[in-house]
């Protein structure tokens, strides 16, 4: 699939807020996390976090409870996270960041972790300490800026993923397939449709918007441009990328 041709803002002119919201969801592996800090008179606590997020683009995190943004959520589970797409740009307030507002929940799905870990392999090292546990974050209103302009409260844009449990079920299968048998369709959907130099890049989800890739710290997002449901529908989406990959690769 061609990349798409961004805008100042760096996102499609056909996408609606959104869209734009949820790719920003769906490609960080980073974001601030704003909770309310004990004892002390409700004041902002900003933290660094890591990011994955579900099926539905709710963000995913694996926090220790020795951290204060942890004790924090369990007096107060209300934060904001805020996701900035801007890095590489000349101009920072021209790129698009999001704000979402909501509350953490603990999980303890084990399909979820393991979506977390295979984002960010050096949570392994400790994503089994009893210390350490998996929150989800249930949005309900989100604060997009897409640019100059461009400022949207959101209220909707989740991605409702009913029909495509049989997917992330597979989903781990699909990712341990693509990056044991299939490396070379990878580094191609890497280097030829996404532009990104280096080699070494794998795959660490697939979803039915999109699949996520990696390389060291630097990871990126692959869309799709047909949804999928299930492993069957992902495989077909994975070959006609490839395919598209080669023909671009051959001019």
């Amino acid at each position: 699939m061609a990349k798409p041709t961004p805008t100042e803002s760096g996102t499609n002119v056909e996408d609606t807020p959104g869209d734009i919201a949820r790719r920003l969801i769906r490609t960080a592996d980073r974001g601030t996390l704003a909770t309310s800090l004990v004892g002390a008179e409700g004041w902002p606590y900003a933290s660094l976090v890591l990011l994955a997020c579900d099926h539905d683009a709710r963000p995913l995190l694996l926090l220790s409870d020795l951290a204060d943004h942890t004790k924090n959520l369990k007096t107060d589970a209300r934060v904001s996270l805020l996701i900035d797409g801007t890095a590489g740009y000349e101009e920072p307030l021209t790129g698009p960041r999001v704000t979402l507002q909501g509350r953490l929940q603990p999980s303890g799905d084990e399909m979820l972790k393991r979506r977390f870990v295979a984002r960010h392999p050096g949570a392994a090292l400790y994503a089994g300490f009893t210390d350490f546990n998996l929150y989800r974050l249930m949005p309900e209103r989100a604060h997009l800026v897409a640019g100059f302009g461009r400022i949207h409260w959101l209220e909707d844009f989740l991605f409702d993923s009913t029909g495509a449990e049989a997917l992330a079920e597979r989903e781990a299968d699909i990712v341990g397939h693509m990056n044991e048998d299939h490396a070379d369709a990878v580094s191609l959907y890497a280097s030829t449709l996404l532009s990104l130099p280096g080699e070494g890049w794998i795959m660490t989800g697939c979803d039915p918007e999109g699949c996520d890739l990696r390389r060291g710290g630097q990871v990126a997002r692959l869309p799709f441009a047909n949804l999928v449901r299930d492993a069957e529908q992902a495989r077909a989406e994975l070959v006609r990328l490839v395919k598209q990959a080669r023909r671009n690769g051959a001019v």
